[in-house]
């Protein structure tokens, strides 16, 4: 495991408000930062910043952050990566650490949270294994999530992939994650 041991950190997301939002909250944390909207203009600072935490948006104006992981760890192996996606499920986070992600994260997420996080992975933490399987609901929520992620997010493909009505699927998406 990759140890994070700096305070600089790149904030890559399309939405102009959450990035200067987060990056003024982890400047109080005496954390430093730039941000950008696009990944291709955040690589000449990755490259050039040594040891840093990129926090990478999944859902990127008209890309997916998936794709930018591989070339940022091409541009630099001593930053740690964290995908952030408001749209999280089982198969995007396997999808993201098989492409080199170090982490991933759901959001809404502040700043806090994102430092309380990256702090925990610092420390050696025993981790159990539920022995207990995912409830039906569950399953079906993964499912959802991983078709979805599929047709690009798209309600109406996702749908008739599922085989069910459109509003039917807004209605199983408008509720939050159902506990394993």
């Amino acid at each position: 495991m990759l140890k994070i041991d700096t305070n600089r950190i790149i904030i890559i997301d399309d939405e102009l408000s959450y990035r200067e939002v987060l990056a003024r909250s982890l400047s109080r944390l005496d954390y430093e930062t730039e941000h950008f909207s696009k990944p291709q203009d955040a690589m000449p600072s990755i490259k050039n910043i040594g040891e840093c935490i990129v926090l990478l948006d999944l859902k990127l104006e008209n890309d997916s952050g998936l794709i930018w992981i591989e070339s940022i760890k091409k541009a630099n192996s001593k930053c740690y990566i964290v995908l952030l996606t408001g749209y999280s499920s089982i198969s995007t986070a396997v999808e993201a650490i098989k492409l080199g992600a170090d982490d991933y994260l759901a959001k809404p997420i502040t700043a806090r949270e994102i430092i309380s996080h990256l702090q925990k992975q610092n420390s050696k933490i025993e981790i159990t294994i539920n022995e207990k399987p995912m409830s039906v609901a569950r399953l079906e929520w993964e499912h959802i999530q991983k078709v979805m992620q599929d047709n690009d997010g798209n309600i109406s493909a996702s749908a008739r992939a599922l085989g069910m009505h459109r509003r039917t699927l807004q209605r199983k998406l408008a509720k939050k994650p159902v506990k394993n």
